[in-house]
């Protein structure tokens, strides 16, 4: 675990405030401004339990930008620690035999005590294990998903919220599908995400070279990034992490978007800095750590 500052939580600035004018981005924009800012004075405690590849990078991701982070394999811890900390993270990349039956008892405890979460459904269609362990969360949703256009696509399929011929092929941890392809599956995979959480709010993010993200009603598109995303291991996984240190300070579209923005202002300042793979990895923490709440707010948001 990195828990060094595990009693920071942030339950009073929780998802009860009201949603505002999703149409006006000035009013999107402060409040995606007061999320930075609040994740940085708060330092939120958002913990995971996450792929072991890249654990290491998604506990740092999370405090370079603001935020406290826990790491666990124990339903049990998880499901104590949860409450104290502001929003938790699942990934389910690189799976172990244990997570079959560790995975649904977390999502079960999460949904018993309407606590927020993230679901990061890497390689969604791969493998049966895989598939159950995605199945069983329909019962018991998380508040936001993040993935690749397939992974969005692939969840929607096996929740029965798009049928199997809108699918594509499952494609790893690589999408084949572009970001447009998932708006719609994207959209009824929040709707549903919604009407399950006790405020009616939840968000899908898809990653891609323009990003999405959307709450089942509103679509925004965020340009920017960099390809060397692509070449690091864990960046998706980290972004799942931040992305939960975000849900700790604010509602569910304004976290999802906070997280992509910073993302892609951070990898624009560490590609200008880099000379590769490695150093633009060091780049990455480092801009996630000095990008100001203005320059995340002021990005391109297209609606």
């Amino acid at each position: 675990m990195s828990d060094d500052s595990q009693t920071h939580c942030c339950n009073d600035a929780d998802n009860t405030n009201p949603t505002g004018d999703l149409n006006d981005l000035t009013d999107l924009r402060e409040r995606i401004a007061q999320a930075v800012r609040d994740v940085k004075k708060t330092t939120p405690l958002a913990q995971s339990f996450t792929n072991f590849v890249t654990i290491n990078l998604v506990a740092n991701a999370q405090l370079a930008a603001g935020g406290t982070a826990a790491m666990s394999f124990l339903p049990d811890d998880i499901i104590d620690t949860a409450s104290i900390s502001g929003a938790d993270y699942i990934n389910v990349g690189t799976l172990l035999p244990f997570y079959k039956d560790a995975l649904p008892q977390i999502a079960r405890a999460f949904r018993k005590s309407d606590h927020k979460w993230v679901l990061d459904p890497v390689a969604a269609g791969i493998g049966k294990t895989r598939t159950e362990i995605l199945r069983s969360f329909r019962a018991a949703p998380p508040t936001i998903v993040r993935g690749n256009a397939s992974e969005i696509i692939a969840l929607a399929t096996m929740w029965g919220l798009i049928s199997a011929d809108e699918a594509s092929r499952p494609a790893g941890v690589e999408s084949v599908d572009e970001v447009d392809a998932a708006i719609e599956p994207a959209k009824k995979l929040a709707a549903f995400l919604s009407a399950s959480t006790p405020n009616n709010q939840a968000a899908v993010a898809v990653s891609g070279k323009v990003d999405l993200v959307t709450d089942g009603e509103h679509v925004y598109r965020l340009p920017g990034g960099s390809p060397l995303m692509e070449k690091i291991t864990g960046a998706g996984c980290s972004l799942g992490g931040v992305t939960a240190t975000y849900l700790a300070v604010a509602e569910p579209l304004v976290a999802a978007l906070a997280a992509s923005l910073l993302y892609n202002r951070a990898a624009e300042v560490a590609e200008a800095k880099a000379e590769g793979p490695g150093s633009f990895q060091v780049h990455l923490l480092d801009a996630l750590w000095n990008v100001t709440p203005e320059q995340v707010a002021g990005s391109e948001i297209l609606s």
